[in-house]
């Protein structure tokens, strides 16, 4: 069904700078969850934290209870990651890169066949699973991202601008296997395009300059017409804040 996911109150400093300003929120379990916002808003870092790869300067982050600042190892276990560029094996075939994967994540020898199997099938890789990676087009690859990324089933899925620099039917394709899913995951999307966030996402969380600005659900994206015009609305009241 999913991890449930508490930020209370995070904030991320780098001397002076505020990259992140007592950022709370929370996400439900299967949601499929959207943060987008200009550059500088804060995105990244928060997703930084989430995944352990940095440590609040306050505040903290739950994974289902774990948190990220007292047992990040466990919060890690929850979670598969999918960057925007992905960090991949390009000497590797396909298969043999999931294997080692699943091994790394601590799939047991007996069932990591059938964990391999199943990611081929579930992301549609049957057709390049015993190419080299570093001859895949770029759908393919970020195909074998998410494949990895759930090769252990994780409760959590953690996704980084998927879709940048994918053809018009290699992005539909993707966000296809995106909202595939929720439901049985959690997904945390990190997006520039307000059109994927608008597709595939329940709910979506503004940032702006290390704030929260609004949290949108659904019927709210369609009431303003657009997340487009929502983004723009609520830029530019932030804007003239500050």
């Amino acid at each position: 069904m999913g991890a449930k996911i508490e930020a209370k109150a995070v904030s991320k400093r780098f001397g002076e700078h505020v990259a992140l300003a007592e950022l709370s929120l929370e996400i439900d379990q299967g949601e499929i969850f959207g943060i987008i916002g200009p550059n500088g808003a804060g995105k990244t870092t928060f997703l930084r934290i989430l995944t352990g790869y940095w440590l609040p300067s306050s505040g903290d982050v739950y994974v289902d209870g774990h948190s990220v600042v007292k047992n990040r190892f466990a919060v890690q276990k929850q979670l598969g990651y999918v960057c925007e560029q992905p960090k991949l094996y390009d000497d590797h075939g396909v298969r043999t890169f999931l294997h080692m994967m699943g091994a790394l994540r601590g799939i047991k020898r007996a069932d990591l066949d059938a964990a391999v199997e199943r990611a081929i099938e579930r992301f549609g890789l049957g057709e390049v699973q015993r190419r080299r990676i570093g001859v895949l087009s770029k759908g393919f690859r970020q195909r074998v991202s998410l494949a990895q990324a759930m090769i252990h089933d994780p409760p959590l899925i953690v996704i980084d601008e998927p879709t940048v620099g994918l053809d018009p039917r290699q992005q539909i394709e993707l966000r296809r296997l995106i909202q595939a899913l929720g439901g049985h995951h959690t997904v945390l999307l990190c997006t520039h395009q307000l059109r994927e966030a608008e597709v595939c996402c329940d709910r979506v969380a503004l940032l702006d300059r290390g704030h929260l600005v609004q949290i949108a659900t659904a019927q709210e994206m369609e009431a303003g017409g657009s997340l487009e015009a929502l983004f723009l609305d609520l830029t530019q009241r932030s804007e003239g804040q500050g």
